[in-house]
C-alpha cells in the first residue's frame, strides 16, 4: 500500500502549552501600558517649495553644477593651496571631529551587539564553613567547598523590531557624525581661505599707505624747497607733515593686522606663531565670476554636509520613535546555563556533576508609573526637534547661496564704480601735482586731490577682499565639492529627497 502524503496536524508538546498560554495572556494584557495618543508632529519641508527664482534671477547657471573638492585652486595661489593642504593634514580641530565620528560609530556597534546572543564561560570555587554553635554536625564546624565550570547563554529575540530600530537610530547618528567630520574640513578650508584673503587685504592696505606716504613725502620736499625760496610759508610744510603722519599710522596699523592674521593662519594650521612668519604676501588673482547650478534648490539636499547630516538625524530620530514604541510590547528572553559542579575537584568531570538550567521568560509592561509613555513622548519631541533643525538648515543653506551670489554681484558693481572713481582721482592728483611743481597751483589743490585718491585706493582694497570672500562663501554654500551620502528616507515627508 502506498504511503499517504497527508500530514497529520502538528500538536504542540504538552510542556510548551504553558508557555503558549502565558504568551497569549501577555498579548491580551498588552493594552495595559499603551502608547495611544502619542505621535510626532514634525513635517519636513520640501526643498522645491522654497522659491529662489526671483532672488537668483539673472545669475549665471553653470553646467558644471557644484564646486570641485579643491575649489580654492580657482584663486591660482600655490601658497594658499599648500596652506589648506597643511591645515587639512595637521589641524587639531579635524582630529577632534574624527574622534567624535569614531565615538558615534562605536556607539552604533554597541547597539548592534546588543541584538545578538551572548555566551560566556565561568569558573568558580566557593567555600563555606558554618559554625557548630548554629548548625549541628555534620554540617556545622566543617569546611565545605564547591567547584563549578559553567557556560552562560542569553538572547532576547527581537520580536517587534525594537532592537533593530535602536541600532538604526545609533547608526544614523554615526552617519551624521561622519558627515559632520566632512563639514569640519570644509569649514576649516574656508576659514583658511578667508583669513588668507584678509592677509592679502592687509598687505594691499599697507601698499596703499606706502604710496600715500611716498606722495606726501614728495610733497613735503617740494614744500620745503618753496619755503626756502620764500614762495610758501610753514603752513604748507606742516600740512605735508600731517599727511606723512597719517599715512605712516595707516601703514603701522596694516602691519599689526598682517602680524595678527599670520598668527591666526598658524593656529588654523595647528602650528605655533613662528609658522606664520614664513607666510609670504598672497598673490591672489581676481575672483571668478559667480555661478550657481541650474538644479537649485532640490539638489542642494545632497551636496551640503549640514543638510545631509540633519537628514540623517531625522532618520535616526524616527528609528528612535520605533524603538520606544516597541518597548510597550511583550518581550521574550531565552537563557541557559550548563556546566559542571562538584564539591571536590576529583568529582568535577564525572557524569553526576552535570549542571543545567534554562528556559524562556516572558515579560510585559503593565503599570510602570508612566515611564514608557514619557520615554516615547521624549522620542517624539526628539523627532520634531530633528525635523525643525533640518528645515532650518535647509532654509539657511538657500539663504547662504543667495547672500553669497548677491554679495558677489554687488561687489563687482562697486569695484567697477570705485575703480573708475580712483582712476579719475589719480589723474586729478597727477594734474594738481604737475601744476604745483610748475608753480601754477598751490599746495591746497594737491592736498585736496590727494585725500580722495588715498581713500578710494583703500576702499578698493577692501572691496576686492570682500569680493574674494564672497567667492569663498558661495563655494562653501554650495557644499564645497563634498558629496556626502544622504539617506534614502523611509520617513514619509522625506521619501522623495534622495541623493543624486
Amino acid at each position: 500500500m502506498p504511503l499517504s502524503t497527508t500530514r497529520a496536524p502538528h500538536r504542540a508538546p504538552a510542556a510548551a502549552l504553558p508557555i503558549v498560554a502565558a504568551l497569549a495572556a501577555a498579548l491580551l494584557l498588552a493594552g495595559c501600558a499603551s502608547s495611544r495618543g502619542l505621535a510626532p508632529q514634525g513635517i519636513a519641508t520640501d526643498a522645491d517649495t522654497l522659491a529662489t527664482g526671483r532672488s537668483l534671477g539673472g545669475a549665471s547657471l553653470s553646467d558644471a553644477d557644484f564646486p570641485q573638492a579643491d575649489w580654492w585652486t580657482a584663486f591660482a595661489d600655490p601658497q594658499l593651496d599648500a596652506l589648506i593642504d597643511e591645515a587639512l593634514r595637521d589641524s587639531p580641530s579635524l582630529a577632534a571631529a574624527d574622534a567624535r565620528a569614531r565615538s558615534a560609530r562605536a556607539q552604533a556597534a554597541v547597539a548592534d551587539a546588543q541584538r545578538n546572543p551572548t555566551l560566556g564561560a565561568g569558573a568558580r570555587v566557593t567555600g563555606v564553613q558554618l559554625p557548630a554553635t548554629l548548625v549541628p554536625e555534620p554540617l556545622g564546624g566543617d569546611f565545605k567547598a564547591s567547584n563549578a565550570l559553567t557556560l552562560n547563554f542569553a538572547w532576547a529575540p527581537d520580536l517587534w523590531g525594537g532592537q533593530r530600530a535602536a541600532f538604526e537610530a545609533a547608526a544614523g547618528q554615526a552617519r551624521a557624525a561622519d558627515v559632520d567630520a566632512q563639514a569640519a574640513r570644509l569649514t576649516l578650508s574656508a576659514n583658511v581661505a578667508r583669513t588668507y584673503i584678509a592677509l592679502a587685504q592687509a598687505f594691499d592696505t599697507q601698499s596703499v599707505a606706502a604710496r600715500e606716504q611716498a606722495r606726501a613725502s614728495r610733497l613735503r620736499d617740494l614744500a620745503a624747497q618753496r619755503v626756502e625760496a620764500g614762495l610758501d610759508n610753514q603752513l604748507q610744510l606742516r600740512n605735508a607733515d600731517a599727511s606723512i603722519g597719517i599715512a605712516g599710522q595707516q601703514a603701522q596699523a596694516a602691519q599689526q593686522q598682517i602680524d595678527a592674521l599670520r598668527n591666526a593662519l598658524a593656529a588654523l594650521l595647528g602650528k605655533g606663531p613662528d609658522r606664520g612668519l614664513d607666510i609670504a604676501r598672497p598673490r591672489l588673482l581676481e575672483a571668478p565670476a559667480p555661478t550657481v547650478p541650474a538644479v537649485l534648490p532640490s539638489e542642494l539636499l545632497g551636496h551640503r554636509a549640514d543638510v545631509v547630516a540633519a537628514r540623517w538625524r531625522v532618520e535616526a530620530a524616527a528609528r528612535g520613535v520605533d524603538a520606544a514604541q516597541a518597548a510597550f510590547k511583550p518581550s521574550v528572553n531565552l537563557s541557559a546555563l550548563v556546566g559542571l559542579a562538584a564539591g571536590n575537584l576529583s568529582d568535577l568531570f564525572g557524569s553526576d556533576a552535570v549542571l543545567g538550567l534554562g528556559g524562556p521568560a516572558i515579560s510585559l509592561p503593565i503599570f510602570d508609573g508612566g515611564r514608557l509613555r514619557a520615554g516615547l513622548s521624549q522620542r517624539d519631541a526628539d523627532y520634531d526637534l530633528a525635523v525643525a533643525s533640518y528645515n532650518q538648515t535647509l532654509v539657511t543653506g538657500l539663504r547662504d547661496v543667495t547672500d553669497a551670489l548677491q554679495s558677489a554681484r554687488a561687489f563687482d558693481a562697486q569695484i567697477a564704480t570705485v575703480g573708475e572713481a580712483a582712476e579719475a582721482a589719480r589723474q586729478a592728483f597727477e594734474l594738481a601735482d604737475t601744476r604745483y611743481d610748475a608753480g601754477l597751483g598751490n599746495q591746497l589743490d594737491v592736498l585736496a586731490a590727494q585725500r580722495p585718491l588715498f581713500q578710494l585706493e583703500q576702499q578698493l582694497a577692501v572691496l576686492r577682499a570682500q569680493r574674494l570672500g564672497a567667492a569663498v562663501d558661495l563655494d562653501r554654500a554650495l557644499g564645497g565639492g563634498l558629496v556626502p551620502t544622504a539617506p534614502i528616507s523611509s520617513t514619509p515627508d522625506l521619501a522623495g529627497a534622495t541623493t543624486p
